[in-house]
């Protein structure tokens, strides 16, 4: 019941056709439906003779190899599903020439069918759907077994995996489903679906139905369905697992081998299970009528096709479900509908005597839930290996379809004619204005406007009356490469010179180019060319003709632009009158795809219609989201994501997405109050379990905390007492370079109280201390004004040049500056003691009014954070320097991390955040290029270092350079990381590199940007002030190159 039962002829086995579709595209691997209608029209319903007219003649398509496969051996937390080839022995040639194997072909194929559905019920399709689903439930209890970590394994503190409030819950990825992921919430936050799926009771004499395969299947398949629904509904976890649900899927086909499969087809078949489920709940409750199915009536409507067929007129109704369109080739989503709307020469629909075939397609029906397929895919026949289209398609919030409905087919027919026509009329325009715009018959071209203005100007140019080459004769350097001899005329002007005399040395030296005095133009020469005779009549006519012409071309340029632009206009107002904005579709869903197609990753885009939003849904993360973010994900063009699948909903049925009302009270009902009963104690069950792993995660952490505290009461032997502190002294100047710290600016001090000595030595203690404060003061303002390299950062010298550039209090300042002068290390001679005592007694006179001691402690909390940086960047490029990309990489990272934060308070806080984004940028990329090498070799231990390198390294990173969607260049370096390992997907390798390979890409294409938990900071080594300055100054100098210079 798809789009893909249309066919050419009237009337007739629209079942049959089907069948002889699909067994071509088993025989051949053409997926692409139009294709093969026309190869089974012209042979003339004979299979045979389509298959020779397909392989003979590729179809006009890539053909697609015949045994490629699914990988779907991937760890149970992966969530892509990957697609490589593999050579099939069993494979028949039907390149050649030789009917045999082609006869054998179709028969194998026809006898493998019958067999198949003779034994088992049910179709080839299905078969390999769910070879599909039993390979990535059989990786995913494989993957259980594997020691090392996996990406979504589930947290050990069940506080993690909690629901926050009333959050929309998430779906664990259990193996390759994604794809199930995005579609079950995209269909379960469609309110109507959900509550036909919840209110589903199985049949009462289920019992005594016979056990078909397909009843087997449906009826488990909607309990476990209802149970996954209702935990959506009322789970107090953060996320569920749907493990049962795609078991079902999996046990209800046996197969044996498997097969390329478009994740489409999963959406079709799971609409295709429910709507046999409700089949036989809805044959069971007719009273004498012909049941109505519910998913048939929300999710499948009608088209009629209109056509001709070798000049003989038909008319065919079809039922539709999921709307395939192509992407390549058109800009926008209506233009999509327009091409997948008419086939072939539809100009015969209305002339008598024509012998050309086409169709149109006209909605007679339109579902409540209209979804389109967009095709993303195709086979690169050159390169041998599937490719993704990541063209660029935009489609709107709301799309009104009257102009595909058959009620309008005259008024659309005529408004196609009209916009056929003023396209037409506008590439004759488009044509017109190129002419204008790139002027000439060279191969650089140029605005006609530009060419006459330029003609212009040089009509005006002062004439001068030498030869250019002349001018430059007189102040032309002396070289070995250029003739000696001056002409007259120069020579005349400027006299005897020493070029005219005979060097008497044997050797000539050569010249020495000097490119700021030697090669200056003479003040005589003319900027631009001039002409070199022109009179006074000549430039009046020349500029005159010139000013007309370019005032015409002018007005020509302008009038086509505002005639295309007109022209564009009413064909964008072409159906926006009343009559044609009368069936509006809301967009409900974008299922988006991100990777190649190898290998990728699915999630949704899912609208709120209650609190007008839009909601990201990425397997077990939900979150809110914005139209902006759709389109960049979703549009394509940029990066490697794009839509796949639309869903719209008719936006007049608000049935579909309105709330439940209790019928007694008339208030909305929340929550468990929707489920039924039964579903109602399911919740509350599994939400009793979950409540008691926080009761045992509480209990297990209060025994640790209790066996932690006796611990701390058993006697140790006593510690070496630290040196006594200042009160209120900044904690940086105790730490192990903190000590070196207080050293230093004892040094500073003590030079300070020396020049006051010397200015005011008469004057008592404290107008000494107050000039001090008042040179050290004057010595940091200046530091803090000038300019110096990037080696240079007097910040690092002290705390006030920090405070200063970023305009820290006063009061702030002026405290640190009397701890500085209260500190106990200037106690050395009596002189310095009396000046610490003054400052130790005014800092005790501060009222706790006068500075907030907790804005004192944030101020010197972020200088300690900006030292402590800045060694995380010293020793992440010292590191860098040395090709230890290992070790570089995580001080870097904190480095980048630990900047930012400080960056986001005042531009002057932290360091270059373009050099730290740099190196870090290339460390990643370096370690991505080692692993490669690594895995390449093909050596076993050296592949399992490689993504060792990759999975602990790399991987965990990936988040934070795609966090920032303006850091361009971190994107592609990202998008260049993915390529290099997604090339490997088309190369032949060992199976257990294979396996390797699958199992890691994708944890790399993962594109969340969650940031996953790193390690701890790596330790910093102990530096005295002098030894950090010295370090950075020698570390910065030493950089091949700096993307950008300054702080």
């Amino acid at each position: 019941m798809t789009v893909e039962q249309n066919v050419l002829q009237p009337g007739g086995a629209a079942k049959h056709q089907q069948t002889f579709l699909n067994q071509l595209r088993e025989i051949t691997g053409i997926n692409d439906i139009q294709v093969l209608q026309q190869a089974l029209k012209d042979s003339n319903g004979n299979l045979e003779l389509a298959v020779a007219f397909l392989t003979a003649k590729n179809a006009k398509v890539p053909q697609l190899e015949e045994a490629t496969y699914y990988q779907t051996a991937l760890p149970g937390n992966d969530r892509y599903i990957s697609v490589g080839s593999q050579a099939d022995t069993n494979v028949i040639d039907l390149t050649g020439d030789d009917k045999d194997d082609l006869q054998r072909a179709i028969a194998l194929s026809l006898e493998e069918s019958n067999r198949a559905f003779r034994e088992t019920g049910i179709t080839d399709e299905e078969q390999a759907i769910s070879r599909v689903l039993e390979a990535s439930i059989a990786e995913n209890k494989a993957s259980l077994k594997r020691t090392h970590p996996e990406v979504w394994s589930d947290s050990p503190n069940p506080y993690d995996r909690k629901r926050q409030d009333n959050c929309p819950v998430g779906l664990k990825n259990v193996g390759n489903t994604c794809w199930f992921s995005a579609v079950i919430q995209s269909l379960f936050n469609l309110l109507e679906f959900r509550r036909l799926v919840l209110n589903f009771n199985p049949p009462a004499n289920a019992q005594d139905l016979p056990r078909n395969q397909k009843e087997h299947r449906n009826l488990p398949f909607m309990r476990e369905l209802r149970y996954l629904f209702a935990l959506l509904v009322g789970s107090k976890r953060k996320y569920v697992d749907p493990s049962r649900a795609v078991e079902i899927l999996k046990d209800a086909f046996k197969s044996n081998d498997s097969q390329q499969q478009d994740v489409s087809e999963f959406t079709h078949k799971l609409l295709d299970w429910l709507e046999d489920a409700f089949q036989i709940k809805a044959e069971e409750e007719r009273d004498g009528e012909k049941p109505k199915n519910p998913m048939v009536e929300l999710f499948y409507g009608r088209f009629l096709a209109v056509g001709v067929l070798e000049g003989k007129k038909f008319e065919n109704t079809e039922m539709f479900g999921q709307y395939p369109l192509q992407v390549n080739g058109f800009k926008d989503l209506h233009e999509c509908l327009e091409a997948a709307m008419i086939e072939g020469e539809i100009e015969s629909l209305h002339s008598e005597n024509s012998a050309k075939s086409g169709q149109e397609h006209w909605f007679t029906e339109l579902p409540p839930v209209l979804t389109f397929e967009l095709s993303r895919f195709e086979f690169n026949q050159a390169l041998g290996r599937p490719e993704k289209i990541h063209n660029k398609l935009e489609f709107p919030p709301i799309l009104y379809l009257d102009r595909y409905m058959h009620k309008n087919r005259e008024i659309t027919r005529i408004k196609r004619d009209e916009i056929k026509r003023l396209k037409e009329y506008l590439t004759v325009l488009q044509q017109r204005l190129e002419r204008y715009l790139s002027y000439g018959s060279g191969p650089k071209r140029f605005p006609l406007v530009d060419v006459l203005q330029y003609a212009l100007e040089f009509a005006s140019s002062k004439p001068v009356c030498t030869s250019p080459v002349d001018d430059l004769g007189a102040s032309a350097p002396v070289s070995s490469t250029l003739p000696t001899q001056t002409p007259p005329s120069t020579i005349e002007q400027q006299g005897p010179s020493s070029s005219d005399v005979p060097s008497t040395s044997p050797v000539q030296r050569s010249v020495i180019h000097k490119p700021f005095t030697q090669s200056r133009i003479p003040p005589d020469l003319p900027m631009h060319p001039a002409p070199r005779h022109i009179t006074e009549e000549e430039l009046s006519v020349l500029e005159g003709c010139l000013h007309r012409w370019r005032t015409e071309v002018e007005n020509d340029t302008r009038d086509l632009q505002e005639s295309i632009s007109r022209i564009h206009r009413t064909i964008e107002l072409m159906y926006s009158d009343k009559t044609m904005v009368q069936v509006p579709y809301r967009l409900h869903a974008v299922l988006v795809h991100e990777g190649q197609a190898n290998a990728g990753h699915y999630w949704a885009y899912i609208y709120d219609h209650h609190q007008n939003r839009w909601m990201k849904y990425n397997d077990i993360s939900v979150t809110k989201s914005t139209w902006e973010e759709l389109e960049r994900d979703s549009f394509g063009g940029y990066r490697n994501a794009s839509a796949y699948c639309l869903m719209y909903i008719n936006d007049k049925e608000q049935y579909l997405i309105q709330e439940e009302f209790n019928k007694e009270t008339g208030q909305i009902l929340v929550g468990m109050d929707t489920l039924p009963s039964d579903l109602r104690d399911y919740v509350k069950e599994d939400n009793k379990r979950f409540e008691k792993e926080l009761e045992e995660w509480d209990a297990e952490l209060a025994q640790k905390t209790q066996q932690e505290k006796l611990l701390s009461q058993i006697p140790r032997a006593p510690a070496p007492s630290p040196a006594p502190v200042q009160a209120g002294e900044p904690e940086y100047l105790e730490q192990p370079s903190r000590i070196d710290i207080s050293k230093h600016l004892k040094e500073d001090s003590v030079q300070a109280i020396n020049k006051a000595l010397a200015e005011q030595e008469d004057r008592g203690p404290e107008a000494i201390m107050d000039m001090a404060i008042k040179l050290e003061y004057t010595r940091l303002l200046k530091l803090a004004q000038e300019d110096p390299p990037p080696e240079c950062d007097y910040r690092l010298r002290h705390a006030i040049v920090y405070f200063i550039q970023n305009q820290a209090p006063k009061k702030i300042i002026e405290r640190t500056l009397l701890e500085q002068f209260g500190d106990h290390n200037l106690s050395f001679d009596e002189r310095c003691r009396n000046i610490m005592k003054v400052a130790q007694a005014k800092l005790e006179m501060i009222k706790p009014d006068e500075v907030n001691m907790e804005e004192y402690e944030r101020w010197h909390q972020e200088y300690r954070n900006f030292r402590e940086t800045t060694m995380f960047l010293m020793v992440g490029l010292e590191f860098f320097q040395k090709k230890s990309y290992m070790e570089a990489l995580l001080y870097l990272i904190y480095a980048y991390q630990n900047n930012k934060e400080l960056l986001s308070k005042g531009p002057y806080r932290g360091h270059d955040e373009e050099l730290i984004s740099h190196y870090r940028r290339e460390c990643l990329l370096k370690l991505n290029e080692h692993a490669a090498a690594l895995f390449e070799s093909g050596d076993d231990q050296e592949v399992n270092n490689g993504l060792i390198i990759m999975n602990e390294l790399i991987v965990p990173c990936l988040p934070l350079l795609l966090v920032d969607e303006m850091e361009e260049k971190d994107i592609v370096a990202v998008e260049d990381m993915r390529n290099r390992w997604c090339s490997y997907l088309g190369q032949e390798m060992e199976p257990n590199l294979q396996e390797k390979l699958t199992d890691f890409l994708p944890k790399l294409l993962d594109c969340s940007t969650e940031i996953k938990g790193f390690n701890d900071p790596p330790k910093l080594p102990s530096y005295s002030t002098h030894e950090l300055c010295e370090r950075y100054a020698r570390i910065m100098l030493s950089l091949s190159r700096t993307p950008a210079d300054g702080r």
